[in-house]
């Protein structure tokens, strides 16, 4: 029942070419990057991803990206990553824009064994229509364009056909875990890394704080252990490297002189 791996790179080892990965995180918060930089090592390319975003051109899935070792992204947001904007326009990566509601239901459904879903985002758009480019030749034209969906009336209304996400492997990160698998994900980085778990058909984790079982209280656990087949426990220095993609600052107010 341990599920404990004695390093991120003993935990992805058998991530072959051509796989795909569910990967957690909502920009650079709550990402794997301890995995992901393990899986860098691991050598394992022509990868198929799901995730919110890319990452940016130093961290997260950017790393896999800038080396050419994925071929596909299934996402919401290219963000702060200029590698990936350049590798799409230029046909070297295939990519799929998804709403972002849209790509968290697909991988919900696809954790809890629902083939697809209506819903009303995207009536009337190419997203349900068809024609948006996932792929460009060099010359900058389309290889592979969407396909049109599925669209049914519901007490008249247009809903839209969209199918559920399962992937080989899922890639999270959590605050907290336990040795069987439960975890405990902190603000942002509950967005979509319990999602990316329920997805993944062998899920891994990464977590800040391991635990030993029966530390968590029940109440407090937002993605229970029969979905993580894998936990690798963070030094405290990994756990306390985070990144974020752009820092903005303010000036701090000018202080108000008083007459004396």
């Amino acid at each position: 029942m341990d599920k404990t791996a004695a390093s991120a790179g003993q935990a992805v080892a058998d991530i072959r070419d051509g796989a795909s990965l569910a990967v957690g995180g909502f920009g650079l918060c709550g990402i794997p990057a301890s995995l992901i930089s393990a899986l860098y090592v691991q050598g394992a390319g022509n990868l198929r991803v799901v995730s919110n975003n890319c990452g940016t051109d130093d961290h997260g899935l950017g790393i896999l990206l800038g080396a050419g070792r994925i071929a596909r992204v299934t996402g919401s947001y290219v963000g702060e990553n200029k590698e990936f904007a350049r590798q799409y326009l230029n046909g070297e990566l295939e990519v799929e824009l998804v709403p972002q509601g849209t790509l968290a239901e697909r991988l919900r459904a696809g954790g809890h064994g629902i083939p697809a879903f209506y819903t009303p985002a995207g009536v009337g758009t190419p997203l349900a229509d068809g024609g948006i480019p996932w792929r460009h030749h060099a010359d900058g034209s389309v290889a592979v364009a969407s396909p049109a969906k599925e669209t049914r009336t519901f007490d008249e209304r247009d809903f839209v056909l969209e199918e559920a996400i399962t992937c080989d492997y899922a890639l999270v990160r959590a605050a907290r875990g336990d040795r069987h698998g439960n975890l405990v994900f902190d603000k942002s980085a509950r967005n979509f890394n319990p999602l990316a778990a329920m997805a993944g058909r062998v899920t891994i984790a990464e977590v800040e704080e391991l635990v030993e079982p029966g530390d968590l209280d029940p109440d407090d656990i937002h993605l229970p252990g029969v979905f993580v087949q894998r936990v690798v426990a963070l030094t405290p220095q990994q756990a306390e490297d985070k990144q974020i993609e752009r820092r903005t600052v303010s000036a701090p107010p000018a202080r108000e002189t008083v007459a004396r």
